[in-house]
């Protein structure tokens, strides 16, 4: 399957990198020293934003990103650089230069009401930055299978990189993918495929593009000023896809429940980025790149699709497969839990081995759920296992243990982990409710300080007495004995 080619493959993504940072606070009042609002502020977050994003979206799909841009030597570029580094699956290339600000674009909101923006950002590159930028380029395009042009129109992607791209990925046998921001797509003549949204080809072509007949004009005359295909993102309606000589393919919408398009365009040329470097069609590139920004739009906030939640929602759709697949990577996790506090739906937490799923287990998943809205069961590794109970544990493994801890109506997502303690976890998923029971005491409760410390409770629920996996084991293993 295609889902399964994917996997491991190099992309190498040349753009405008961003820094996006939120500042979330209570409204409460006016300032009384001019009419603006007082922002009492109880939450920050830095994310990966730009040619960044692409990168963590091909990384979360299960391939391996090079991320090519410019970002300054600043406390912008050494945050970008930790959030790069702990997602894992992207190798840092990035050039630095001195005295420039990295991009960062810092979101102001109360509650959910988005109150200002502050951009700190420098526009366009001088010749000495753009060989720098080419000269990473032509270092590592040859150990990658595909190229991204990620264009925020921010300057990196400016002709004379865009050409010099182009050119080293064609000597070095490999597709390019461009996201464009510019007019004048002749640029990207030489590009396997164009991934354009409706505003985007407005401006290429002029064309409104408001219905079938107006895309398909501006899709052709893309094509033959670029040499081209494209894949035009047409949200609610689908995607269509143009390829030069041959007739127009659709492929409808298929997110039945939209809630947040934040980053749909990425998530879409790193999936058809990573079916090209596949040696994928472009029909199944394009179908690929359609389900995974279903599953993408379909949760809230800006996160990443898992090679999971794509294969679920291939084989039965997007709303289905997120239903049936709880089981998700730490990253996608915290992503999931942040759009949920977005939400106003309180996040809890809690973890244990569930290496055999007795009573016990149950009521703790059900009193833990009864105390918040959306419920993340930390669960732990088989390896992890063996070193806490020993070499003859578990008796299931982590997947098996997964899918019946996740068929549970109480429990919302299960998220492993190979430490002795959560502790990464709930740093990530900063939940409201930390649930343990009542054998531990609040001060032996792995996390319970941070919690705390962000206004969140820590909640002890008592246990169903005679009930533990360990007794069921070893009363089984007596048993087959005798």
């Amino acid at each position: 399957m295609l889902i399964d080619d994917i996997s491991g493959r190099r992309v190498l993504v040349v753009g405008d990198v961003m820094l996006d940072h939120f500042v979330r606070g209570v409204v409460e009042r006016v300032s009384p020293e001019a009419p603006v609002l007082v922002v009492n502020v109880t939450e920050e977050r830095s994310m990966a934003g730009g040619a960044a994003n692409v990168a963590a979206n091909v990384a979360a799909l299960g391939g391996h990103a090079v991320l090519v841009g410019v970002v300054g030597d600043d406390p912008g570029a050494a945050l970008l650089d930790g959030i790069l580094a702990a997602t894992g699956g992207i190798t840092n290339a990035l050039v630095r230069v001195a005295g420039r600000p990295t991009t960062q674009k810092t979101r102001y909101l109360g509650g959910d009401r988005h109150l200002l923006r502050a951009d700190r950002e420098r526009v366009g590159l001088d010749a000495e930055i753009e060989e720098r930028v080419v000269a990473a380029v032509f270092d590592q395009v040859r150990n990658c299978e595909v190229v991204v042009i990620s264009d925020y129109a921010k300057g990196v992607a400016c002709p004379a990189v865009v050409r010099a791209v182009i050119q080293a990925a064609g000597a070095a046998g490999i597709p390019v993918a461009v996201d464009p921001k510019r007019g004048d797509v002749d640029v990207y003549r030489g590009a396997r495929l164009l991934t354009p949204n409706r505003k985007e080809m407005r401006v290429a072509t002029g064309e409104d593009c408001a219905d079938d007949a107006s895309c398909d004009r501006a899709g052709e005359a893309v094509c033959a000023a670029t040499g081209a295909s494209v894949l035009l993102t047409r949200s609610e309606r689908g995607v269509c896809l143009y390829e030069p000589g041959r007739p127009v393919w659709r492929d409808a919408a298929r997110a039945q429940t939209v809630r947040d398009v934040s980053g749909a365009g990425d998530t879409v040329i790193a999936a058809a980025a990573l079916a090209l470097a596949a040696g994928a069609e472009l029909q199944a590139a394009a179908h690929l790149a359609n389900t995974a920004a279903a599953v993408a739009v379909s949760k809230s906030g800006t996160s990443y699709v898992t090679p999971q939640e794509l294969n679920q929602a291939l084989l039965h759709g997007p709303n289905e497969g997120l239903l049936a697949g709880k089981l998700v990577p730490l990253i996608s996790a915290a992503g999931i839990a942040e759009g949920w506090r977005h939400a106003g739906l309180r996040v809890g937490f809690t973890n244990g081995c569930f290496d055999l799923l007795h009573p016990g287990h149950v009521g703790l998943l059900a009193a833990a759920r009864a105390l918040c809205d959306r419920l993340v069961v930390g669960l732990n590794t088989d390896q992890s296992i063996s070193r806490l109970k020993g070499p003859k544990r578990p008796v299931q493994s982590e997947l098996a243990r997964a899918e019946v801890i996740g068929a549970l109506r109480s429990v919302d997502l299960v998220v492993l982990f190979g430490d002795d303690t959560p502790l990464e976890l709930i740093g990530a998923l900063r939940p409201a409710v930390l649930v343990k029971g009542a054998d531990y005491t609040v001060d032996t409760v792995v996390g319970a300080n941070l919690v705390l410390g962000w206004g969140g409770r820590v909640e002890l629920v008592d246990l169903v007495p005679d009930q533990s996996s360990t007794r069921l084991i070893a009363r089984s293993r007596l048993e087959g004995r005798e």
